[in-house]
Order: structure tokens, then sequence, then C-alpha cells
């Protein structure tokens, strides 16, 4: 029998967990004994007792070297990665750019690491996609937090006393985020204008209602994953040029432009921020990977030029029970390909999602991006 461990989230501001009373339910249901750590679910609503109500035991960080799989949310500690026995499976995101030391502990220590940002973007892998799981989250209350900041009401209005016109908002990324920002959005009544340098988003952007921002001579810059590429300081030039004129006009910006394993493409300059009306507001859910805006600091909401500009990288975990609760979903989905009916785990490379998603595996980086990524950054 498979023996799982749920850890409890150390990260400043983490509060979501990864498996909650129904998966635990599901995975004992499945013959995998479940471990929980005390503690781990109470951020986002859940006890102790609905846990063991369901099947599981309550354990301590000592149950780690135990355990044949450990699913967590945020990347782990040195002193998690260490402590995992040889052989082990994590499932957890990993940010191997932003600490690429984990990662290289995960291999010496003989960890089979999969990480959930590298799921690939295939049909059948569409229930363990973590990244569009919260990212549906981020867009959403990426615009309801804005809304709050804004001095402006975002839908028409007419009344005997005047007419108030629409809040007009920039969208900037049309992924899965910036997509429910733009359904969000328009569901309040703005008007919303969207840029993003794949072809597709063009469709997608006006299926919803909102007009697209194009770039002068842009080619097609999807990746074979559906992600957008890296692009060089040209296009970003030329792309910013074609943002000036819509962010100056703009009551709120709503920063998702994303690159997996890279840093956030710089899209806003601190001229284009002065250029904003008062009392506009800036969004980022690109924080954490350095922000899509110039002047976003990851750790406060900043004021500049009268504009406020908040860092968005955490709103899944300000939403923890609903987050929590896809999350675990797409964990356990995960774990219906390396556990068998038989209760055995097997990490199949044969599997195109498991082999896509595995960063280190038998005391090696196998990733070839992620390889690449930790000796960039010298954490070998």
């Amino acid at each position: 029998m498979a023996r799982l461990f749920v850890a409890r989230e150390e990260a400043d501001g983490e509060y979501r967990v990864a498996a909650t009373p129904e998966t635990v339910e599901r995975l004992v249901d499945k013959g995998i004994e479940v471990v929980v750590a005390r503690g781990a679910g109470e951020h986002a609503g859940w006890s102790d007792e609905a846990y063991t109500a369901v099947g599981a035991t309550l354990g301590d960080d000592g149950a780690l070297g135990d355990a044949d799989i450990v699913v967590a949310v945020a990347p782990p500690s040195l002193e998690v990665a260490s402590a995992m026995r040889r052989g082990a499976v994590l499932i957890s995101f990993l940010a191997p750019h932003r600490q690429p030391q984990v990662t290289a502990a995960l291999a010496t220590a003989g960890v089979s690491a999969l990480a959930m940002e590298l799921v690939p973007r295939i049909s059948r892998a569409q229930s363990i996609d973590a990244l569009s799981s919260q990212a549906n989250l981020s867009g959403y209350r990426a615009v309801i937090v804005a809304a709050y900041h804004l001095d402006k009401y975002f839908p028409l209005f007419m009344t005997a006393a005047g007419t108030i016109r629409p809040a007009t908002i920039v969208v900037l990324g049309a992924g899965v985020a910036g997509l429910q920002a733009v359904a969000t959005a328009k569901r309040l009544g703005a008007i919303v204008k969207v840029s993003d340098i794949r072809e597709a988003a063009k469709a997608e952007v006006a299926s919803l209602g909102a007009s697209f921002i194009d770039v002068p001579d842009a080619e097609d810059l999807t990746d074979a994953g559906g992600y957008a590429k890296e692009v060089g300081e040209d296009f970003l030039t030329r792309q910013r040029a074609a943002l000036t004129d819509a962010i100056s006009s703009a009551h709120a910006v709503i920063a998702t432009a994303q690159i997996p394993l890279r840093p956030a493409p710089r899209l806003v300059t601190a001229e284009m921020i002065a250029a904003m009306p008062a009392g506009a507001v800036l969004v980022d859910l690109a924080a954490a990977d350095g922000g899509n805006c110039e002047l976003t600091d990851p750790a406060r909401i900043v004021e500049s030029d009268g504009v406020t500009i908040i860092p968005g990288q955490d709103f899944p975990s300000a939403m923890p029970r609903e987050s929590s609760a896809l999350y675990a979903r797409n964990i356990t989905s995960f774990l219906d390909l390396i556990v068998g009916e038989d209760g055995s785990v097997a990490v199949n490379r044969d599997d195109e999602v498991v082999d896509g998603a595995l960063a280190t595996h038998d005391g090696q980086i196998v990733h070839d991006r992620v390889r690449t990524l930790v000796e960039e950054r010298g954490g070998d």
C-alpha cells in the first residue's frame, strides 16, 4: 500500500493545502494510506478532525521520511527536500528558476519531483493542470481587487444627476488568468481591451466581447505547449509602443503575462504609469517573476503618480478554500497516473504527462529546461 503525506505549507502567505477531505476520501478508497500533517488544512477551513473522519491519520514532519509520495503546494524547503527518503515522489510546484538549490537538493536526495508547472498542455492532462485552475482564481480576484481600489464605477450609469461613463480596463495576456479577468470585467460592465502575442488569443478575446490591441508587424509567438514564447527586446519595444495609448486612457490594468520558468516580460514602464489617469490601478499577477510593470514590488502596494500598483502573486492563496479544492483535485488526477490498482508507485517515463512534468529522478535533474536553469543559477 502506498503511503502519502500531505504537507503543511510553511511559506509566508501560503494558506492552501494539497489535499481536502473530499480528495482524501477518494485516495483512501483507492487503497492509499494518507497521513496529513497536523493543521495542514486549518487556513483553508478544514480541521484535523475533518481529515480523520474520512480515513486519514495525522502526523508531523517526521512522517516525511516514511512517505512514498509527498504532496504540497509551494516548493519544499531545503530541509524538507533532504528529509524525504530516496525513491520517494514529490508532487508540488517547484519554481526551479527561483529556487534552483531546492531542485538540486531533490536530485541529490534521489527524489522523483513532479512539478505542477511543467504539466504538458495537452487534452488528457487538463484535469491535472494546476496552473490553469489557480490562474482562473487569480484572474477573477484581480478584477475584484481592482474594482475595490478604483475610485470609479466599472459599469455605465445613467442617473438624474448625469451619466457616468464605464471604466476602461486593459488586460495584458490572454491566457487563463487574462481571459477570466476579461470575463469578470465584462460582467461588471467595463470596456475591456486586451494585449497578447499569440494569434489564437484574438478569437478568444473577441468571443468575450473585448477588443484586441494589435502590435505592428507581429508574428504568432505561441510555443509548442500553447504558452507564449519568450520574446526579444525589439518586439517588446513595439509592444510597449502599441500599449502606451491604451494604458494612458485605462482606469485599471490587469497584468497577467507570464512565461513558465522565465522572468515575466516587462510591459509597463514608469512613463506609462505616469500617463494613466489619477486614481487608476494596476494589478500585477506576474509579480513573483519580476512583474509586468517595472514599478511592481512583490512585497507591498506601491503608489506612483496617483496610480496604485498591487502585486497579485498570492491571490489564489487569498481564496484558500476554493483554490485548495481545485488544486487537490489536480493532485488526485495526477496520482491516478503513478499509483497502480495494487497500491504500487511507479514513475512511468513512457507516459508523456508524467515525463513532461518530471524534474528530478534517479539522482539527476532529468528535465532539460530545468537542468539548464539550475546550472545557470548555480544551484548544483
